[in-house]
């Protein structure tokens, strides 16, 4: 059995290190990925990875630039936990269809959620930027780590397959 992943770089590459999941997708595009493994450039745009989604996946991982709160370059998998979007306060309800277009991807997991498109495992990869200021390219510790997000992810991928279901979050996390 092949377990389907959706590999997803977030952010604006406009804005130097914001550009860190989109940088690190077009990286593994380069490299290669296993069959069964799809890649998306969602950019900022929340609504087209919603869309990827509804195509039915086992496993999503996000690459994305993340306050972190640590030294620029530093990153951290996590597995996500979306709330139910029927918790959901009617203000905040209103908030997250406001504006899809310009979506951060928790709101987009949400909504996903709420189509009953969203993967049993969710991971977003996260980078702490530098500089998110207008201009090209990453700095060096942020491309440092684009780059080594790429076997990151290859790994990843690789554990999700072996078991040819998606792994727990917490497996996949350990």
């Amino acid at each position: 059995m092949t377990v389907r992943i959706l590999v997803a770089g977030v952010g604006n590459d406009l804005l130097r290190d914001d550009g860190f999941g989109i940088v690190a997708l077009r990286r593994l595009a380069e490299c290669g990925v296993p069959p069964g493994v799809d890649l998306v450039e969602s950019g900022i745009a929340g609504i087209a990875l919603v869309q990827e989604l509804v195509a039915g996946y086992d496993a999503l991982i996000i690459l994305d630039a993340a306050e972190l709160g640590a030294a620029p370059g530093t990153r951290r998998l996590l597995a996500v936990e979306v709330p139910d979007p029927a918790a959901l306060a009617e203000e905040d309800r209103r908030a997250l269809l406001a504006d899809m277009h310009l979506a951060v991807p928790s709101l987009a997991l949400i909504l996903a959620c709420a189509l009953d498109a969203l993967p049993p495992r969710v991971f977003i990869l996260g980078c702490q930027p530098g500089d998110t200021g207008l201009g090209l390219g990453l700095t060096p510790p942020v491309a440092t780590a684009a780059q080594a997000a790429v076997e990151q992810v290859l790994d990843l991928v690789g554990s999700l397959a072996a078991s040819g279901r998606p792994a727990t979050a917490a497996e996949a996390v350990a």
